[in-house]
């Protein structure tokens, strides 16, 4: 069985009182491994995010390492709310690189209504100044990646449509088109039978593109979990574990502002090593560990 070994039972990323902007809560955050460094981008908000204390504010900071456990942050956030689309700030982002360039899809975040929330882009050249792309799906979604690369000649993107993951694909990086869905949540099983996205973007391997993915459960747990997709077809699931690679096991995990949860938008592949970074109860930001050689699918 496939499993998420933790490399530190602690957070490696926590709020910060001294600046007001990340002193809620930091956590899903994307990560990539780039020039020998693992970049961090990640989601922090003002006040706690659960709702409980107001209508905090999302912004996205920026964090590196030469480790992949101990970060160094920049003092200001990259990405603030201060696009009309987005009042109440970016959330969620994941990060490929693509022809030297550095794409981040997002949730732009309006909150003017239930559902008022739309997937975005921005792109990069050094991973702290960002040039927004606007909005690529005008509808109610979330979780969305580009892949690291084109495949048959396209741009490839996965979202969700509640509960489902879904595939689409594009030319241009404006209009997705074919739309489809890869994943389902699964009825019965007892960590993924309420709704499934994306984790981070997905890697490729000799075997297919590997798919690190979130379940919810019907009492709100949300875990980990792994699947193995064609590579020339990605929406074609070769594999799929029915055991979850990583749920709420640690204090933190299991405590905070949204209970219950670890979730990740992003991880680093460092050689023969894949370090996934993860929030714990939507408070911290902790990593885990999956090594290439550990990977494989009964």
């Amino acid at each position: 069985m496939i499993k998420l070994k933790r490399i530190t039972d602690q957070p490696i990323l926590s709020p910060d009182p001294v600046n007001s902007w990340e002193a809620g809560a930091v956590f899903n955050c994307a990560a990539i491994y780039d020039n020998g460094l693992v970049h961090m981008i990640y989601r922090a908000t003002d006040i706690a995010p659960n709702g409980k204390e107001g209508k905090y504010i999302n912004r996205l900071g920026y964090a590196v390492s030469k480790d992949g456990i101990h970060f160094n942050k920049l003092k200001y956030p990259v990405l603030s709310n201060n696009d009309p689309h987005e009042s109440r700030g970016a959330e969620d982002p994941r990060v490929v690189k693509l022809n030297g360039t550095f794409y981040m899809m997002y949730t732009g975040y309006n909150g003017r209504v239930p559902g008022d929330y739309r997937i975005c882009l921005a792109s990069s050249r050094n991973l702290k100044d960002w040039r927004r792309h606007g909005i690529v799906l005008h509808e109610k979604n979330k979780n969305a990646s580009l892949f690291p690369e084109k495949v048959s000649g396209r741009y490839v993107m996965f979202h969700r449509r509640d509960p489902d993951i879904w595939i689409a694909y594009s030319n241009d990086l404006e209009t997705f088109y074919d739309h489809k869905i890869v994943m389902k949540p699964l009825p019965g099983s007892n960590w993924e039978d309420k709704k499934i996205g994306i984790a981070g973007p997905p890697l490729k391997t000799e075997e297919g593109w590997l798919l690190i993915y979130h379940g919810v459960s019907s009492s709100n747990v949300y875990s980990l979990g792994i699947a193995l997709l064609d590579l020339d077809n990605p929406s074609i699931v070769l594999a799929r574990q029915s055991e979850p690679i990583l749920y709420p096991e640690l204090e933190w995990e299991i405590h905070g502002h949204v209970p219950n949860v670890v979730f990740s938008c992003g991880h680093a592949e460092i050689g023969e090593r894949i370090l996934v970074y993860y929030c714990g109860a939507d408070t911290v930001i902790g990593v885990a560990e999956l090594c290439k050689k550990e990977i494989w699918f009964k």
